[in-house]
């Protein structure tokens, strides 16, 4: 039988998952590593530890499935999005990556809608300059760090820096290239317009390919020391949340997928590319061939549930302890609402639809009458008001939005699927098996070995759903009427913000 392999360079480990042909997980293994945040607003890593959290995790995963090698046909790749590794002539580190959620960048992201033009940007790159982006990284190092910018030869994101020590190859694929600010979505290369204006080098850049597409081999070397065959093909993969909505059979309009993590993603298929003018919404590329993707991000969404658990264990002291279970059953007993309580969820800033790292996080309408269930489910249902904020804007660009498969932290709690159900107004779904990206991956390494024709035939195959939770009518007219204060709650403080901020 073959199988197929799925890694993930993601944040705070690599992940290695191996699975069956008809999707079947068979093994999976994880290995940490830090991160590192030598000032404020900066968030790096070694490239080193994704490499030696790669190798120790696909080792592992090989050993613990049982399985022989020469029965695994395919590798695809995933990883955090947006990461700069710099490399010099002879590939090798420059300095530490900087990160998804590094933001030293804003006069960067300012010179750069300077140089191309804001409308002309979300027009060519599908989005508004960010400071989590690649592209703005490339100009921090050469204005702050030219000794280091001058070694420059080569620009890759997370997984591709793993893919050219895999293969030897320099390839990105569609998805995660859309998210550097450098890629044209409608040719899905890269854009000659926004590399010229950033003085940028073309043959800095990788080949950028579809997800399916091989794009190497494994080399004979690193086989013998992971345990693989020698030329094992190396699918181009996709960014992390591209990957994970293959695995969640996200690849046609009208089924979203709402990750509620530690931050929050509402993740929607397009056959089309469709563009928010005002930048509220992430247009990328999808990691299915041809495709485009909707994203809508919530910095802080189960980072809010997070916070509030932690300051209450300050608060009470370690015993009893404070888990999330007895929180969430404290919001169960609460009525939809909160009886009038609403909390803000912009404790990191916020992304969708605001735009404004300075918005802070509120609990608007306390009283007397109010407990800790109160609060905790103002909690929770502020996060998904969040999360709606986005699916909002994809209904304003003509998205029809039918069904909603729940995945992460907010998945595995009824009360959150149930809350997610009655403020979206879509059945809430939930899937048979949950790996997140890597399992992805390894389904578009299935398709890259041809063991599937087309990503379709393989989520058809490998996916499968589990249950459906459906909206309360009176839930949802509570619902809707609170979501409409929440809504104007933002400019009403807007102004607050910076002065806090100071």
């Amino acid at each position: 039988m073959p199988y197929l392999l799925g890694l993930d360079v993601g944040t705070s480990g690599a992940k290695a998952v191996l699975i069956a042909d008809d999707g079947r997980v068979l093994a999976t293994a994880t290995e940490e590593y830090p991160l590192s945040t030598p000032q404020p607003l900066w968030s790096e890593q070694d490239p080193a530890d994704w490499w030696w959290g790669s190798q120790t995790a696909l080792r592992r995963v090989v050993s613990e499935s049982g399985v022989a090698p020469n029965e695994i046909v395919g590798l695809g790749l995933t990883g955090q999005m947006h990461g700069a590794v710099f490399l010099d002539a002879q590939d090798a580190v420059i300095r530490p990556a900087l990160l998804w959620n590094d933001g030293r960048t804003q006069a960067q992201c300012d010179e750069i809608t300077q140089l191309v033009g804001g409308e002309r940007l979300i027009e060519i790159a599908g989005n508004p300059a960010l400071t989590g982006f690649q592209a703005p990284k490339l100009l921090w190092l050469r204005e702050h760090e030219p000794e280091r910018y001058a070694q420059v030869r080569r620009l890759l994101l997370p997984k591709d820096y793993i893919r050219l020590k895999l293969t030897g190859e320099y390839a990105s694929d569609a998805s995660d290239a859309a998210g550097t600010l450098l890629l044209d979505l409608k040719r899905r290369d890269w854009s000659e317009t926004i590399l010229s204006a950033l003085e940028i080098p073309r043959e800095w850049l990788p080949q950028v390919y579809e997800g399916p597409q091989v794009t190497g081999q494994l080399r004979a070397d690193v086989a013998e020391a992971l345990g693989l065959p020698a030329g094992l093909p190396v699918v181009a993969g996709g960014g992390d949340n591209a990957a994970a909505a293959i695995g969640t059979g996200i690849i046609r309009e009208g089924v979203i997928s709402a990750s509620i993590g530690t931050s929050g993603v509402l993740f929607a298929h397009s056959d089309t590319i469709r563009l928010d003018p005002q930048g509220r919404l992430h247009s990328f590329c999808h990691a299915a061939p041809d495709a485009y993707h909707l994203m809508a991000v919530t910095l802080s969404a189960g980072g809010s549930f997070q916070w509030l658990r932690n300051t209450l264990r300050e608060i009470a002291g370690a015993e009893p302890p404070l888990s999330y279970d007895r929180l969430v059953a404290l919001a169960e007993q609460t009525p939809p609402g909160a009886e009038g309580l609403v909390f803000l969820p912009y404790l990191s800033g916020e992304r969708t639809p605001h735009r404004d790292p300075l918005a802070r996080g509120a609990f608007i309408g306390l009283t007397q009458r109010h407990t800790l269930g109160h609060m905790v489910r103002a909690v929770m249902e502020g996060v998904v008001f969040s999360l709606r904020d986005g699916q909002e804007i994809m209904a304003e660009l003509g998205l029809p939005l039918n069904e909603v498969r729940a995945i992460g932290g907010g998945a595995r709690s009824a009360v959150w699927r149930q809350i997610q159900a009655d403020i979206l107004g879509t059945p809430i779904v939930t899937m048979r098996a949950e790996e997140g990206p890597a399992f992805g991956a390894a389904l578009l390494a299935g398709v890259g070995a041809q063991l599937y024709p087309n990503v379709q035939s393989a989520v058809e195959v490998a996916v499968a759903t589990a249950d459906t939770i459906e909206p309360q009518r009176e839930a949802q007219r509570v619902y809707d009427e609170l979501y409409a204060l929440y809504r104007q709650l933002y400019g009403v403080l807007k102004p607050t913000f910076s002065g806090l901020a100071g």
